[in-house]
């Protein structure tokens, strides 16, 4: 019955400014819905009427395609106290997601042509956005035997990854990168090189010496970035590279995009925002002394946050196009997670619901095009996927974000759909924020609905 109702359904949204990347339109324009698909996209009017459509009014708002998150942890199966497909994805609502990509270290992980059918499965029945399941690289994911990555692939999946466990052994990682060839998808290594970092709970430098806490160098992460992407040279094979942060990897990624290796990069907004100042909790502020605010463990995130210089460098490269997107690595975790020593507590930080409000902070500072930001999180992600997603496009899945620039919010992650509030944003205003999440021509999150009700939509 719902999904004939759905199919029903015709909705026009009205007067808004349309931004969609993929099509390069930038202009107020309606944008007609029918049967849970895109109809079209149409110059607006003053006094335009649709009859027989549901009107949505979005004048001063920003219309965009729903975003696509490539990098999403959703903790189910196995560990349902951090987060479930039903929490994780109406948190991705609330955010303006309509598909999320879900990392594989579940439990059990998503190895198995089984797991992925069952993850799937219940993302459709439970889940109010799209679910697109990533399996693992190996089996484990231990790094010491492939999965069986062509029965992933017919079950499904988008890409193998062994997520924040690297492929240490170069010969398995050639081996994966090659075998991917086959299926047309990219291998996501976490970039780290255990050993060079072993020991380390935030970015070494200044800040770490500071507060006595071990660093991990930034080398960490370059050297397996280096030897990926020689790899995926070798080979001839799709390599992304998740979360990149750190100069050293640019420099790297530069050269190889160069050379024509096929390679793409994400970066997270925590990582475009935050730097490794932050870990004195104080938002960012350097104090005199270190007090009693210091070590927030809600700021220990791998790879860690980095320098301001670190930061301005990947704001740069994803302005030009060097970084190809923004994905959240949302990493929910459960409060004895992070009530615990800064060495004790677990790496991740709770993202889906502040990813945009969080860099739209980089435009309203002209570091970044708000063109730039929503292509990054929609035309960029939904290339690399290779998916008619992430775009108006007519005949596309009516996937819209609604977004108000100038609304003023702070952030409370008491109120957030996710079971989890390990956020570093508590008390942060934040500008910009999507208000109305449209998945399929289904309203999913409105915010309108829950000011006036005070629940959770």
């Amino acid at each position: 019955m719902k999904e004939t109702l759905l199919a029903a359904r015709k909705l026009a949204i009205t007067g808004g400014k349309v931004i969609d990347p993929a099509q390069g339109i930038d202009r107020v324009a309606d944008v007609l819905i029918s049967n849970g698909s895109i109809e079209s996209v149409t110059d607006s009017s003053t006094g335009s009427s649709y009859d027989g459509y549901e009107s949505v009014e979005a004048s001063g708002k920003i219309v965009s395609p729903g975003f696509v998150d490539l990098h999403t942890h959703l903790r189910d199966p196995g560990q349902e106290w951090k987060e479930t497909i039903i929490t994780g994805t109406r948190a991705a609502a609330h955010g303006g997601f309509t598909t999320v990509c879900a990392m594989p270290n579940t439990d059990p992980v998503q190895d198995s042509a089984a797991v992925v059918g069952d993850v799937m499965r219940r993302s459709a029945a439970d889940g109010v956005v799209r679910v697109l399941p990533i399996g693992a690289i190996s089996i484990g994911q231990h790094g010491k035997q492939l999965a069986l990555m062509g029965e992933l692939a017919d079950a499904g999946v988008i890409g193998f990854s062994d997520d924040g466990n690297p492929v240490t052994n170069a010969n398995l990682m050639r081996q994966a990168l090659a075998y991917s060839v086959e299926f047309g998808m990219p291998i996501i290594n976490h970039a780290e090189d255990k050993k060079i970092g072993a020991g380390g709970v935030m970015s070494a430098g200044a800040v770490a010496t500071r507060l006595g806490l071990a660093g991990v160098p930034t080398e960490a992460e370059t050297a397996m970035v280096a030897r990926d992407l020689h790899l995926a040279d070798l080979t001839k094979a799709r390599l992304h590279i998740p979360h990149i942060s750190t100069m050293g990897s640019l420099a790297a990624l530069r050269s190889a995009k160069e050379c024509g290796v096929d390679v793409t990069a994400e970066v997270t907004p925590h990582h475009l925002t935050l730097s490794d100042e932050w870990v004195f909790g104080l938002k960012g502020e350097v104090p005199e002394a270190v007090g009693s605010a210091a070590y927030d463990t809600n700021t220990k995130v791998n790879p860690p946050l980095r320098s301001r210089e670190e930061v301005e460098a990947v704001i740069d490269a994803l302005n030009e196009g060097l970084i190809d997107i923004i994905a959240t690595d949302h990493a929910p975790h459960a409060a004895t997670d992070k009530v615990c020593t800064y060495d004790e507590a677990a790496h991740g930080i709770n993202v889906l619901e502040t990813a945009f409000s969080s860099v739209f902070a980089l435009v309203d500072a002209g570091k970044i095009s708000v063109v730039r930001l929503i292509e990054s999180l929609t035309a960029g992600p939904a290339a690399i996927l290779r998916r008619d997603l992430g775009s108006l496009k007519k005949g596309f899945s009516a996937d819209v974000a609604i977004i108000d620039p100038g609304s003023k919010w702070i952030v409370n992650p008491e109120q957030f759909e996710s079971k989890s509030v390990n956020s570093p944003l508590a008390g942060v205003e934040l500008t910009g924020r999507v208000v109305t999440t449209i998945y399929q021509g289904e309203t999913v999150f409105d915010l309108s609905v829950v000011n006036e009700t005070g629940a959770r939509s």
